[in-house]
């Protein structure tokens, strides 16, 4: 993940006049309501539904809401999430028992759903393998490949679509239920069995009417139009552009002494905004910031190259995809992995990731305890040849900051974090159609 991250050998801004420049030309980072996709009111509420039901899982048990929960800033507070078998929420979270307790940990953080719906996003996941590849956003560059449905109404359902797929996450494995099994076979078996469990649920078939006009019946609902709902729903729950911050851009409202000083730092001499840019604080580009490694890893369960296994191309190993930093404060554990539980600590690898690699304790990984994975949790941290491989050609070039000038960044990334974002139109629904418990 990368955070505030600069290029070692492209430009660099180096005085507070250039950043003051940078920090108010044309608004550019702005945000209003006309620059998110305009979602169907009445597919977003069928898509809250969605999100929270657990129907949408191999085993029933597990639901979208569960590591993107309202309550959890649309995250779970977990360094590595603990998806399928589990029990509970957040660091409360238990890894579930007897033969449908988890295998593994998640192996990457949960991403945050802050403004997902603005229709500048064309880049999702910490590797960037789903990818707008037209500019309607209309076409997408997916892991599925040429068994995506056509009809997806964003980047944000061509998303929605993978958690589903994913055995450790909502599938199950293959030996636990029909869902899983199909998903094991082949990525769009698993999809048609999950729409046909939501077309026996008569509440959804009503809802499904209700919302789109293609469905006459139950039959007419097809796994697009669950990831349009689900989509819709994300796209305008998670809208947030009424911080301090924009107070300061739209009104000249001033910022605290602190944040304004992290301002400046910010756009100016810590390099911040040459990767943080643009009214979403992301160039939604891919970076190797020399992340502590831990956990399982995504490939052969021991190792997570980011960005170079979507591409194949060895120039983006340890690259990963630059996060917006609105609402960043409510959204930790931070990295691509969680490695840090605090702003402070991100922000100080940021500066001097060599340093911050060598410091790095286990402890700092927010990570609720389970005992048949113990052994292999810090394995990766351990392995002196990935570490060699993980800092060997950062992205970033060493920034010498202090400890007030680092709690002045930090003052400014919190006055990135919206006035509402804590009273969301829809939230969580009491209940779901499939009579499942809601999270």
């Amino acid at each position: 993940m990368a955070f505030f991250s600069s290029h070692r050998i492209k430009l660099k801004i180096t005085s507070l006049v250039a950043a003051s420049l940078c920090a108010f030309s044309a608004g550019a980072e702005t945000i209003s309501a006309t620059d998110f996709i305009d979602f169907d009111p009445k597919q977003a509420a069928l898509g809250q539904l969605l999100f929270y039901d657990k129907i949408l899982s191999g085993n029933q048990n597990i639901s979208c809401a569960t590591c993107h929960h309202h309550s959890l800033g649309g995250t779970d507070g977990l360094s590595l999430g603990i998806g399928e078998g589990g029990v509970g929420l957040g660091k409360d979270r238990t890894p579930g028992a007897g033969a449908t307790k988890i295998a593994a940990r998640i192996p990457r953080n949960a991403p945050a759903l802050w403004n997902l719906g603005h229709k500048d996003v064309h880049t999702l996941f910490h590797d960037g393998r789903v990818e707008a590849t037209d500019a309607k956003g209309a076409r997408f560059e997916t892991p599925a490949k040429a068994l995506l449905p056509h009809g997806l109404n964003s980047i944000l359902a061509a998303q929605a679509l993978f958690p589903m797929s994913s055995d450790a996450e909502m599938a199950g494995h293959g030996d636990e239920n029909p869902v899983g099994a199909a998903f094991a076979d082949r990525i769009d078996k698993g999809w048609d069995l999950v729409t046909k469990r939501v077309r026996a649920i008569p509440e959804y078939e009503d809802r499904f009417a209700a919302a789109f006009p293609s469905v006459q019946r139950a039959e007419d609902i097809t796994i697009v139009e669950i990831a349009n709902a689900i989509a819709a729903f994300i796209g305008t729950e998670w809208q947030s552009y009424d911080s301090p911050y924009d107070a300061y851009l739209t009104k000249g409202t001033p910022l605290p002494a602190d944040a304004e000083r992290g301002r400046q730092l910010f756009f100016g001499d810590a390099g911040c905004a040459q990767c943080h840019n643009g009214p979403l604080f992301s160039d939604q580009q891919f970076y190797s910031v020399g992340i502590p490694a831990f956990g399982p890893g995504r490939i052969d369960g021991q190792r997570d190259i980011g960005r170079m296994e979507t591409t194949g191309n060895p120039d983006d190993a340890y690259k990963f995809r630059t996060p917006s930093l609105r609402n960043i404060a409510l959204t930790g554990p931070y990295g691509h992995n969680g490695a840090f539980p605090t702003l402070t600590g991100m922000i100080r690898h940021m500066a001097n990731p060599a340093a911050s690699h060598a410091a790095w304790l286990p402890d700092l990984a927010e990570l609720p305890k389970v005992a048949w994975l113990q052994d292999a949790d810090f394995k990766l941290s351990s392995d002196a040849a990935e570490t060699t491989r993980i800092l060997a050609d950062l992205d970033l070039s060493k920034v010498s900051l202090s400890d007030d000038e680092i709690a002045d960044i930090e003052a400014f990334l919190q006055a990135l974090t919206g006035a509402s974002a804590h009273n969301l139109p829809l939230g969580r629904p009491d209940k779901v159609p499939s009579g499942l418990p809601v999270d």
